[in-house]
């Protein structure tokens, strides 16, 4: 059971953290001056576009590898928050014509809910990194 658990999370993490990698990555490509305009437009300040798509490019990457999961998890969750609330709620769920709606944000939500209160260890960097001095502490306390 928990091999299955932990190998749904890799694929959770893994997925959203290449989809968030490509939205940061579309956001600099396609001009991230544009970016921090529309912010401007809709009361954010306009420098937040840059650390949104930071947030994005170099969260999105931590994800892949595993590194810093639950936190960057935790960053995405309110990303996604202040997107539904600022942005998409007046839209309605699935949108209302001239947009869309919140329902997408609202999934990267609950995955990166999901994976900031759970972790996701396997083929994680974290544990291939960390995982030593944990195993050196419990020798030590057996011991």
């Amino acid at each position: 059971m928990l091999k299955k658990y932990e190998a749904s999370t890799f694929i959770l993490r893994v997925v959203l953290g290449i989809t968030f990698f490509v939205h940061g990555l579309v956001k600099f490509q396609g001009g991230i001056e544009n970016i921090a305009g529309w912010f401007a437009s809709i009361g954010l300040p306009g420098f937040m576009a840059y650390g949104v798509g930071l947030l994005e490019v170099v969260g999105g990457i931590a994800l892949i590898v595993g590194f810093g999961s639950r936190i960057v998890s935790a960053l995405f969750v309110l990303l996604m928050a202040g997107a539904i609330f600022k942005v998409k709620l007046a839209g309605g769920f699935l949108g209302n014509g001239q947009g869309a709606g919140y329902e997408l944000e609202l999934a990267f939500l609950a995955m990166s809910l999901l994976i900031a209160i759970n972790d996701s260890k396997l083929f994680a960097l974290d544990q291939l990194l960390f995982n030593k001095e944990k195993k050196e502490t419990n020798i030590r306390k057996a011991a």
